[in-house]
């Protein structure tokens, strides 16, 4: 999971709204009520879609230069920045049981001292993966 960057391409609608496309990326588009929801709803559909890029194990495509993206009449190119592990932590926050096997003698000298596994297992994990 990681930080990205991409540019989107804002069409302003005749009702006041916004639409947005990534032209980048397949199926990555939304809209706002007004520039500012739609700079909202373009941070979130970003961190969805390339959060689901990184489950499904598929490239993540290299953003294109905003110079090089055809506009109409109207359109505008804004870059657009997310982060997908800040956003999986926010939506897939459940929690996971695991099973684990340690050694008696450890097992009893953490219950001695009173240590919470789960709590001790995360902080693990996010030591290891830097996160």
């Amino acid at each position: 999971m990681a930080k990205y960057a991409y540019p989107a391409v804002f069409t302003p609608e005749e009702n006041g709204q916004f639409s947005v496309n990534f032209p980048d990326l397949d199926s990555c588009y939304t809209c706002g009520d007004d520039l500012k929801d739609a700079l909202f709803m373009a941070e979130d559909v970003l961190a969805y879609t390339l959060y689901d890029y990184e489950r499904a194990g598929r490239a993540i495509p290299t953003p294109s230069k905003s110079s090089e993206l055809p506009l109409s009449d109207g359109e505008f190119v804004n870059f657009v920045a997310c982060d997908t592990l800040a956003y999986c932590k926010m939506h897939n926050n459940r929690a996971v049981k695991k099973t684990l096997t340690i050694p008696e003698w450890l097992n009893e000298a953490a219950v001695v001292a009173g240590i919470n596994f789960s709590q001790a297992l995360q902080e693990v994990l996010m030591q290891k993966l830097k996160l």
